[in-house]
């Protein structure tokens, strides 16, 4: 595995549509665990594969309860809403009020090519959103409510 350069805000790969993976090969695979050490050294809760430069319909999620891995993943339902703070790996130091549904069911295929189906309420369903959003050229930024504000990090504390 391997950590991956981020995308971040005005590379033109953020904004373009990301093809269906049709079959997952040894390839496939090595992206998943790339785009996971990404995340994880990033500090993010979320990754899609065009935030790597690839367009695949990949995304990886970890709210804490372990990695979600989903290939070609379609939210099929969404209900309720929140409204709350919401950052991205590809703005980095930037942050903004986003209203996402408050429970979506994603169907999506795993790395075995298996199909599911997960349900995700409050943080996860905010990821799953706002991973989704990337594989479709979508940034938070086109949903954000007022102003853009600074992040703080654990580092700018420290100084």
């Amino acid at each position: 595995m391997a950590i991956r350069n981020l995308r971040f805000e005005g590379d033109p790969i953020l904004r373009k549509t990301s093809k269906e993976v049709k079959e997952i090969t040894p390839k496939t695979r090595d992206l998943i665990g790339d785009m996971l050490e990404t995340m994880y050294e990033a500090n993010g809760v979320g990754l899609a594969a065009p935030q790597v430069g690839i367009l695949k319909r990949i995304v990886v999620i970890d709210i804490g309860e372990g990695p979600l891995v989903m290939i070609n993943p379609q939210i099929v339902k969404a209900e309720g809403t929140q409204t709350g703070d919401e950052g991205c790996l590809s703005v980095p130091g930037k942050a903004g009020q986003v209203t996402r549904p408050n429970e979506v069911t994603v169907r999506f295929m795993d790395e075995d090519g298996e199909y599911y189906e997960a349900e995700g309420t409050e943080l996860l369903a905010r990821a799953i959103c706002h991973e989704c959003d990337h594989l479709d050229g979508k940034l938070y930024l086109d949903f954000v409510e007022g102003e853009l504000h600074d992040t703080v990090s654990e580092s700018d504390e420290e100084e």
